[in-house]
């Protein structure tokens, strides 16, 4: 099985829509849509979801005022984002982040919360990031995710992962090559993906041509704190949390530690 084949076979399995709704998945949900209404040019811009997944960031940027379109690989993904009665999306399409239809300079914004961290060769990385060049205006920006290096370490020793024999060779070659593989049936040791090291993701932006503005943390460690969803469910905690977490966002101490990066980058 190819990994294009294994990771549209994870995702077809559902499990993408519910996951940015609770647990870690929130604080990330929280803090990229943060990042997005701080760096963003200001609505209507044309926004291109790229990896939009079934459209939860789509749809928080289409209800602001934005002209969003989402592309993403997975038919499943892109069933529901049209399907869905929240805010209404510009278009949604099946695409690949490598090869987008879009014609030079008729973008104002590429969001790539997906991609990177699914194609595992640098130069396919690359070849992405350079795709969201072309299709921007000038000054345009670009906000990608990645995964951090160390995020399966973090979690195995937190969860206790670590003492599952058949999770060690997944993160021991994490952690030697980024190159992250799941060999076992459980779905929750996730599916063929890179995890960046901090520097590479400014690195691979630079080799497509991009300005780095920024390079964050998403969750910086709060994604590790055993009782987060208590802490969440409580306004005034929730928001001194958000409130921490920003302010720490770009420390280069704090990268590693956590789960998500987010590449802020812009066409010159």
């Amino acid at each position: 099985m190819s990994d294009a084949d294994d990771i549209e076979r994870f995702y077809q399995g559902g499990l993408e829509g519910g996951r940015l709704l609770e647990g870690s998945g929130a604080i990330e949900l929280a803090r990229t849509q943060d990042v997005l209404e701080r760096y963003l040019p200001a609505p209507p811009a044309r926004v291109l979801d790229v990896g939009g997944g079934t459209g939860v960031y789509a749809r928080g940027l289409a209800g602001r005022g934005y002209e969003v379109h989402l592309v993403d690989p997975v038919p499943r993904h892109v069933e529901e984002a049209r399907g869905h009665p929240g805010p209404a999306l510009a278009g949604a399409r099946v695409g690949d982040a490598r090869r987008l239809e879009d014609a030079d300079a008729s973008a104002d914004a590429v969001a790539l919360l997906g991609p990177l961290y699914h194609l595992t060769r640098r130069d396919d990385r690359i070849q992405a990031l350079a795709e969201a060049r072309r299709v921007l205006r000038p000054g345009g920006v670009v906000v990608a995710a990645a995964i951090s290096r160390h995020a399966s370490l973090l979690d195995g020793v937190c969860r206790g992962l670590i003492d599952d024999p058949e999770f060690l060779p997944i993160l021991e070659r994490d952690l030697r090559e980024g190159q992250h593989r799941n060999p076992t049936s459980r779905l929750e040791y996730f599916t063929t993906a890179y995890f960046h090291l901090p520097a590479e993701l400014g690195e691979e932006a630079r080799a497509a041509g991009l300005a780095v503005d920024a390079i964050l943390a998403v969750e910086g460690p709060a994604w590790l704190i055993p009782d987060l969803e208590a802490r969440w469910r409580d306004e005034r905690r929730r928001r001194q949390l958000l409130d921490l977490l920003r302010r720490i966002e770009g420390d280069p101490a704090v990268l590693a530690m956590s789960a998500h990066l987010l590449l802020v980058a812009r066409k010159v």
